[in-house]
């Protein structure tokens, strides 16, 4: 079965529900899991339409520093549910312009052998425009993912 389930994780409900099937899944296999959050960059395009537009921008050192700290708190629950279930947990966070390639290759560096995460169910064009992380990991990975929805 399964020893080592990488769970990423937004903090939206749909993510916590995929968290918590995760943490049941590994209590029933014995296994332990690794929460991970990928943090967006500072982006460029708000920066200069801010200039653009003269409404003050968030400075990059304070989007770092909120980032980071929800970062945090996300990941904290995620420790804290898996603690009550009385399943190991470890947690990580990085930046990265694409969640999907930092979820693919926090899982690598692990070894984890299974992916759990949430899928928000964007279809149609929407799904199109804005793609789907969760599509880009299934497409791009060997490790199994289980997809929450």
């Amino acid at each position: 079965m399964y020893t080592h389930i990488l769970v990423p994780t937004d903090g939206s409900a749909l993510s916590d529900k995929a968290v918590e099937a995760a943490i049941k899944l590994a209590k029933l296999a014995g296994a332990r899991i690794t929460a991970f959050h990928a943090v967006e960059p500072y982006p460029l395009q708000g920066a200069y339409a801010a200039e653009a537009s003269g409404v003050a921008e968030l400075q990059p050192e304070i989007f770092a520093e909120r980032s980071e700290e929800y970062a945090k708190r996300v990941l904290a629950a995620v420790a804290d549910a898996a603690a009550k279930a009385n399943v190991q947990c470890t947690t990580d966070y990085a930046t990265a312009r694409s969640p999907s390639q930092a979820i693919i290759e926090k899982a690598g560096a692990e070894n984890c052998d299974l992916i759990v995460m949430a899928s928000h169910g964007r279809r149609g064009l929407e799904g199109f425009l804005l793609g789907s992380e969760t599509q880009k990991v299934l497409t791009h990975t060997s490790i199994p993912v289980l997809v929450y929805r």
